[in-house]
């Protein structure tokens, strides 16, 4: 594995137990964090999975982009495309004034990030 991937792997990590950690809290001004996290946790791997493919890509929370840019690569993850749509609001809405993550958003989000990171880790060869 390359030297960067390593540290996208390491950062997603970073960012999947600040989701787990905030899902343990159950307190429901978490949800934010929990969404952020999750989404934070996805951007990540698929950053990860597109620099070990030697793919470019550009600066962007845009979950969708990202996967696009995948599909080539890992063509079966096409079925997380509406998944992950769902989940670019994440990476920035929630995490100012006026917008507030509900309870079903921050269980889709935890949800599909921890299917997302299973598949991901086994596309780079780790244990899911």
């Amino acid at each position: 594995m390359l030297p960067m991937t390593r540290e996208w792997v390491a950062k997603a990590e970073s960012d999947y137990d600040g989701a787990c950690e905030a899902l343990r809290s159950r307190k429901q001004s978490r949800r934010d964090r929990i969404c952020f996290f999750s989404q934070q946790c996805v951007e990540k791997y698929l950053k990860a999975r597109l620099t070990e493919a030697g793919v470019a890509f550009p600066r962007t929370h845009e979950l969708s982009i990202l996967l696009q840019l995948c599909l080539p690569v890992e063509p079966r993850w096409a079925a997380f495309d509406q998944a992950l749509a769902a989940m670019t609001q994440f990476g920035v809405l929630v995490r100012y004034p006026g917008t507030w993550a509900t309870l079903g958003e921050a269980q889709h989000g935890v949800h599909t990030c921890r299917r997302f990171r299973s598949i991901a880790r086994r596309a780079l060869g780790l244990r899911p």
